[in-house]
């Protein structure tokens, strides 16, 4: 089960009109057959047509988006006009989600009806098949990565990304806050949202709207950047481990070693966590950055608890 910070994920997928329609791509895309618009894009990695008109389409995936460039148009110029229109007609049984054209070229009409009919939207740019490529993955890879929502605070402390969580009005802003008067840097406040990149990589980040800001009650809304500069701030950082603040429970018997260390999962990638109980006189921004500095000796094989232990 998810903690109650978090949110449940959310399984990427995109509709082609918002690949077309975001600017940050940066490929100036134009649409040359629309329907299927709201087809779904579900996959950040890129396939060629080439192989699948010339008769080999065991491995066409209809979620990724598929490129015609010179190669492609070129062997179909070369059939004639049947040949074209057999070659196209093996596209038939997948439902593609979209075709894009590279290097500004005019697709064949046969292609450009063929897609009318199956409602496959076809889009053009003028930029290489190689720059297209590139940028179309990195593009989805960011768009579609699993996420999720965490209610806590995201800081990065000694180049560290820590993910500092725990019930409302417990001082997750205020530690956050005594942390960047030490020097460090605030990612986001209040709503953290974590993308998985890869298998084992967490990658944090804060809304548009919230970001540099900060709730602090008895002040209100802050913003971070207009107070201690933007080197105070930062936009992304990797989640390396979670610190959860918990209001101090004498019945409660609490890890005074450190020998076995807790992990929490998110979207399926278990990092390092911390309990630390808040009472008064604990300084807990402190006891955070003494955290960092433990979990990068840790990285470096070396844990004291476990050495003190060997020892007696």
């Amino acid at each position: 089960m998810p903690d109650k910070e978090e949110s449940m994920p959310d399984h990427g997928s995109l509709r082609v009109r918002e690949f077309v329609t975001d600017t940050s791509l940066g490929l100036d895309l134009e649409i040359l057959q629309s329907k299927g618009l709201d087809n779904e894009i579900r996959s950040p990695r890129i396939q060629k047509l080439g192989m699948a008109l010339a008769g080999f389409t065991t491995y066409i995936h209809p979620d990724r988006i598929q490129i015609v460039g010179s190669s492609e148009l070129n062997y179909l110029k070369e059939l004639t006009p049947d040949g074209r229109t057999s070659a196209i007609q093996r596209l038939k049984r997948f439902r593609i989600c979209c075709i894009v054209v590279t290097k500004g070229l005019d697709p064949p009409k046969e292609l450009a009806e063929f897609c009318a009919r199956q409602e496959i939207p076809i889009l053009r740019t003028r930029a290489l098949s190689s720059l297209s490529t590139s940028k179309m993955t990195r593009w989805l890879e960011n768009r579609l990565a699993p996420r999720v929502t965490v209610h806590g605070v995201l800081v990065e402390v000694f180049g560290l990304g820590v993910l500092i969580i725990g019930p409302s009005g417990i001082g997750k802003s205020e530690c956050a806050l005594e942390l960047i008067l030490r020097g460090h840097r605030l990612v986001t406040d209040d709503s953290v949202e974590i993308t998985r990149r890869g298998l084992d990589r967490l990658l944090g980040t804060g809304g548009k709207i919230l970001r540099h800001h900060m709730e602090l009650r008895g002040l209100g809304i802050i913003n971070i950047k207009d107070i201690f500069g933007i080197s105070a701030t930062a936009v992304f950082q990797p989640v390396d481990f979670a610190v959860r603040l918990e209001r101090w429970n004498s019945e409660v018997e609490y890890d005074r070693l450190g020998i076995d260390q807790s992990t929490m999962e998110l979207l399926g990638v278990p990092i390092p966590l911390i309990v630390m109980p808040v009472a008064p006189g604990r300084n807990l921004a402190a006891l955070v950055e003494v955290a960092a500095r433990i979990h990068m000796l840790r990285q470096r094989g070396y844990n004291p608890a476990k050495e003190l232990e060997e020892l007696t």
